[in-house]
This record gives C-alpha cells, structure tokens and sequence, in this order.
C-alpha cells in the first residue's frame, strides 16, 4: 500500500505523525507534499469578513490569542521537528506545490502511485485533489466528529462542559469534516493551572493518539474503508465570540478545581 502524506506546514501534524509511520510491512509512505500556498479556496477573503462580522472584534482578538496555543505551544511540548529534516532522515521524499488545491499537487500524487492519502493539517481540499489517489483521500480532524465539525480541539468540549476530547479519522468528501467515519476514539481533557496549558497538554497528548491511531487504520485500510460510516447530522463550529470565549474559561476553571487540577 503506497501512503501519500499532503500538509500545509513545515513544522506540524505531518512532521508528528511521519515517525509513527515508518516501518511498516502492510504500507509504504512513498512522499510528503508541502503545499506552500495553503488551501485559499476561491472566495477566502470575503469569508474571512463574514466571519469576522459574525464573531465581532473581540472575538478576532480571541482567535489570535489562541493561534500560538494550537501552534508554537504544542510543537514545543511534542519536540516537533522540521519536516525536510525528518523526511531526509526517513529516506521519503518531500515534494513542494504551490497550493493544495493546485494541479501540481494532483500530479505529486499520481506520479507517486498513490494508493491512499492522508491530509494532516489542511483547509478544504478539492475534489480533483482528494479523487487523486486510488482510494481517496483521509483526513485526521482532532476533535469527535459529527458533534465538533470544524471545530478547534479542547475549548469547545470546554464549553459544552466536556472533560474528554479525541480525534477522527474520516474520509473526505466534498464537505469539511463531513466524511464516513473511519476511527474515532476519545481522550481525556488532561486540565493544568491555565487554560493555555491545558490546550497545549492536551492537544499534545491528541496528537500521539492519532498518530498511533492512523498506524492501525493504514496496517488494516481495506478492512476499515469497508467498515466506515456516515457521519449523519452534525454541529460546525467557528473561532468563539467574547462571549463563548468567558464561558469557555468558568467552565474550564469549574472543571479543573472539580479534577483536583492546580489553582487559577
């Protein structure tokens, strides 16, 4: 089985999960594509406003505070490291394009005998994209799907009240998050002193478990493509307004001292 790994970062999911998936009799990843544009699907800017619209200033201001929580924070508690560097390591070949959704990146997977392939860390994919391989294409979205469709991990199962959090790895349709169902499993919320913390704890301990999880999707991909299953109705979610972003924070602070978590 030839394995295709397609991300948009340089130092992210991929670099993660490319050391689990090394070694295996039953799979082969054969290439890493690095979109260097990003997705920018058609109309990026004016959905940005809408968004912006919708959440107001201050929730804008949330988004970006929370950016290094999710980025710079996780990748120095997991010891992330650049992904030519660990793709020279491995002996697999890292190929850049211009964008995801960009013809070269069609090519990079047909050149390469794609069997599978697997989006780490991207926006909405295209259909020429994810048709590309054999079998299509998975994407691994860390949070429960159908409940956290598009949602970022940890602050919103805060809000619902939640202490588990988890991942899912579905296939990619024409949606966002919105394909069969493949794997799912969930993880405990591991609460520490701040809610940055826990976020980054947290997202740390999500990402191991779903690198270790796509290892045993890929080790048995016919078996658990024929058992995948729609998602059915699900919830989307976006960046919290000021609003959401408070009560996220009493819920986490009732929750941490509920655990016996460290004080405020």
């Amino acid at each position: 089985m030839r394995v295709v790994l397609l991300t948009s970062s340089a130092c992210g999911t991929a670099s993660h999960h490319l050391p689990f998936l090394l070694g295996s009799e039953r799979f082969q990843v054969v290439r890493v594509i690095l979109a260097q544009g990003g997705a920018a699907p058609k109309g990026r800017w004016k959905k940005k406003l809408h968004k912006i619209l919708r959440i107001g200033p201050l929730g804008a201001w949330v988004g970006y505070r929370m950016r290094p929580w999710y980025g710079t924070d996780v990748q120095a508690l997991a010891g992330i490291k650049d992904l030519a560097a660990l793709c020279m390591e491995a002996g697999v070949e890292l190929t850049a394009t211009p964008a995801v959704n960009h013809a070269h990146t069609v090519w990079a997977m047909q050149e390469a005998g794609a069997d599978i392939a697997i989006s780490l860390g991207n926006g909405y994919i295209g259909s020429r994209v994810f048709q590309a391989p054999r079998l299509g294409m998975l994407n691994i979205h860390h949070e429960l799907l159908p409940a956290y469709q598009n949602a970022q991990g940890v602050i919103w199962q805060l809000y619902n009240g939640s202490a588990v959090t988890g991942y899912t790895i579905h296939r990619i349709d024409k949606g966002i998050d919105t394909g069969a169902i493949v794997h799912q499993q969930e993880v405990p919320i591991i609460f520490q002193p701040t809610l940055r913390a826990t976020v980054a704890h947290t997202m740390k301990a999500v990402l191991d478990a779903s690198a270790a999880g796509l290892r045993q999707v890929l080790d048995d991909l016919p078996a658990r493509l024929a058992a995948a299953h729609p998602q059915g109705l699900g919830t989307k979610w976006t960046t919290p307004t000021i609003g959401q972003y408070l009560r996220i924070g009493r819920n986490f602070r009732a929750l941490r001292d509920r655990q016996g978590g460290a004080g405020a």
